[in-house]
């Protein structure tokens, strides 16, 4: 079980440094050619599908039983 948490927060902090990695990227590219280029809409792109990806990733491992939620209860009327 531990392997599995373990697991997921490796997953999750790579995730969240391809997203910030490419936001970087993205500035970089800003501040060197002003925007001329598609290379700055491109490190966007990157991140908004890096975002997404990790959104589907945590969605699939909920409803697979890697992780669990915590917090909040849902309350059924």
């Amino acid at each position: 079980m531990r392997e599995k948490i373990r697991g997921m927060k490796i997953v999750i902090a790579v995730a969240f440094l391809l997203i910030i990695g490419s936001l970087v990227s993205a500035l970089v590219f800003m501040m060197r050619d002003g925007g001329r280029t598609r290379n700055m809409a491109r490190a966007l792109g990157f991140r908004v599908a890096f975002s997404i990806a990790l959104f589907v990733f945590i969605l699939v491992s909920h409803q697979m039983g890697w992780i669990e939620a915590h917090g909040v209860p849902v309350v059924v009327r």
